[in-house]
């Protein structure tokens, strides 16, 4: 009776990818089971915040899938199997993802825009374009957006962003061979400095110490020595607990971290 009634509590689960080079996420599935069931590569159509989007389902670890959904607030739900209509819509969207950014390449030259066109995507329900960017300061892009506007007839939305950030958009490999860490599961980019390299005895060479975004490789923080010398101990830095994996930002004192149990 115990098992059963484990089992009945387990949420359960499924990981979604909504690009090639993404993230995979974790979504709760309905109390209603799927028929046939819900195989990797099959599309569906989840809720995102207050839109629905459209991905596939991947091959996951399920207790990594349980504890990371257990962790979102407000939970994030698949709504169904993705229909036909569901398919050809977002291929017409990837479709004019094509179409919007070859337009707006081609305005940004024309007008000598200091910035550079990294990504354009389209929302499932068709309310906007969002155009990524990268630029060293500020844009002037109000004439750009009124145009790419008039011409697609829908929202657009310019959004700036840092190398980093372009790196986790359009993916790639590092000189580990490995798909980028920012790419595949990291969550957030935490501070990095030379002082880092420093302590490891590395190479102070910047074309190994930086990676395809041209900033200074996370990695530099994974086996960074803490107070006792050790590595992988969990803790990044000698008067606070900042786990790679973890989360534990309390201090650390001689007998290790009391918050997170690292010694």
């Amino acid at each position: 009776m115990d098992d059963q009634r484990g089992t009945e509590t387990t949420p359960r689960c499924m990981s979604v990818k909504f690009n090639p080079v993404g993230r995979a996420r974790t979504f709760l599935l309905p109390e209603v089971d799927f028929e046939p069931k819900l195989e990797p590569g099959d599309p569906v159509v989840v809720q995102m915040g207050e839109r629905p989007a459209f991905g596939a389902v991947v091959r996951t670890v399920p207790l990594v899938a349980e504890r990371t959904a257990s962790l979102g607030n407000p939970p994030v739900r698949v709504l169904r199997r993705a229909s036909r209509d569901d398919v050809l819509r977002r291929l017409r969207h990837e479709q004019r993802e094509r179409d919007a950014q070859r337009v707006c390449g081609l305005k940004i030259r024309e007008r000598a825009l200091p910035m550079k066109l990294v990504k354009v995507e389209q929302l499932f329900d068709g309310s906007k374009l969002i155009v990524f960017f990268t630029a060293e300061g500020r844009v002037d892009f109000r004439e750009l957006v009124r145009e790419l506007a008039s011409d697609f007839g829908v929202r657009i939305e310019m959004r700036q962003i840092g190398p980093r950030d372009e790196a986790k958009l359009l993916g790639g490999y590092g000189t580990c061979g490995r798909p980028l860490c920012c790419t595949t599961w990291l969550e957030t980019f935490e501070p990095i400095s030379i002082k880092m390299a420093k302590r490891q005895n590395l190479s102070l060479n910047p074309s190994r110490l930086s990676g395809v975004c041209g900033r200074l490789k996370c990695c530099l923080r994974y086996e960074l020595p803490n107070a006792k010398g050790e590595q992988h101990a969990g803790c990044a830095h000698e008067s606070s607990c900042k786990r790679v994996a973890g989360g534990c930002s309390s201090e650390c004192g001689a007998g290790g971290c009391g918050s997170c149990s690292s010694k």
